[in-house]
């Protein structure tokens, strides 16, 4: 009963975190739902550790009953798979380029099947992992019949014990109170996976007696323990990586390009960018988007004749194979503007903030202004 509770709690765990994170400390809310933050790292590891469970369990079914372990297999892969896709197949981390492909059709520029496939597909995908899986199914097999049948086909479900964490994770994917929800909930679920499954492979021999039928408190808070050291280790490590000064001369050569390239659009179009103090975007989306296309044939279009490869320019990516950004960002009652155009670093994750360039990220202003600056009637 308490290991069931705890892992309820567990689950919904993140969440409020990240609100309480979201209401009383902006900065570090900001930093830990960008991509390689605390979040996404969590997601990583708690479907990789359910990945690794549901291979424990698809090889003591094989040994205990000499059956196919077919869902177990089916969900171990679907947990790596998960888990993968969620670091972008390790592109960031590595710094590899993506094929062409992806870089033009994945609207992240990353190498994942995921955003290649419409955000209502995404989002429909995960209410039924979530809703279904994690909440219906385990619901029905609470009929005499239904659950007779799943257990003779080996059907591997979550307890209903988890069905309050589940529907919680069901409910705020489908309320989306905040910007970065599904990034929670893709952590949630991992974890709602990962502690079913910690469940489920007790149940088998040889752990299976009245004494660990259940998994026990202490375990399911070493789990939620060790997830926690990963992200947030992970997350760390991520932040301080490295880079030679040749190549972050070679970035701020490219920043200085593009920055006289974005002035000199901005000069033609009578001193306005296209959605100007509205926009976040990598400069490729926001090209295409904007039809911004005298970038594709100012400075930094002519790099490539530099020695700086084809693909590079073409997609606007930084050295380090990560789109080169573009941000403007004002106040409403015109107080203070931020314009600038900026690399993720050698890190390859985000740390600047909604004004300023911060970090280890390089970037180059087009336009800075702060309220003292500003001249008032």
């Amino acid at each position: 009963m308490a290991g069931n509770l705890l892992a309820n709690l567990l689950i919904i765990a993140p969440v409020v975190c990240v609100w309480l994170a979201k209401v009383y400390a902006p900065d570090l809310y900001y930093q830990i739902v960008q991509e390689d933050g605390a979040i996404e790292w969590g997601t990583f590891w708690a479907f990789l550790l359910a990945s690794g469970l549901a291979w424990v369990g698809a090889v003591r079914q094989r040994k205990n009953d000499a059956t196919l372990p077919w869902c177990f297999i089916g969900i171990c892969l679907f947990c790596l798979l998960v888990a993968m896709e969620e670091i972008s197949w390790g592109q960031r981390l590595l710094g590899y380029r993506p094929p062409s492909y992806f870089l033009e059709h994945n609207f992240q520029q990353e190498f994942n099947v995921h955003n290649i496939t419409s955000t209502k597909l995404r989002k429909l995908a995960v209410k039924l992992v979530v809703g279904g899986y994690g909440v219906v199914l385990p619901l029905l097999l609470l009929v005499p019949a239904l659950g007779r049948l799943a257990a003779r086909v080996r059907l591997i479900v979550p307890p209903t014990a988890l069905v309050p964490a589940f529907a919680v994770t069901f409910l705020l994917h489908a309320v989306y109170p905040f910007k970065f929800t599904g990034e929670v909930v893709e952590l949630m679920l991992g974890l709602g996976f990962l502690f079913a499954l910690l469940a489920r492979v007790r149940e088998l021999p040889p752990a299976a007696s009245p004494a660990r039928a259940a998994a026990p408190a202490a375990e399911i808070a070493l789990y939620g323990a060790i997830i926690a050291v990963l992200s947030l280790g992970t997350g760390y490590l991520s932040i301080n990586r490295s880079a030679d000064p040749q190549t972050l001369a070679a970035t701020r050569l490219e920043l200085a390009a593009l920055e006289r390239d974005l002035l000199r659009v901005m000069e033609e179009r009578g001193g306005k960018l296209p959605k100007s103090c509205k926009v976040h975007k990598r400069l490729y989306g926001y090209v295409e988007k904007y039809d911004v296309d005298e970038l594709l044939e100012l400075e930094f279009s002519r790099l490539s004749a530099h020695g700086v490869p084809g693909e590079r320019v073409e997609f606007f990516l930084d050295p380090w194979n990560s789109p080169y950004w573009f941000r403007d960002r004002c106040k409403r009652d015109k107080t203070r503007r931020s314009t600038f155009v900026y690399s993720l670093g050698p890190n390859r994750r985000r740390d600047s903030s909604k004004w300023e360039v911060r970090g280890d990220d390089l970037g180059a202003y087009l336009i800075r202004t702060e309220p003292d600056e500003v001249a008032h009637p």
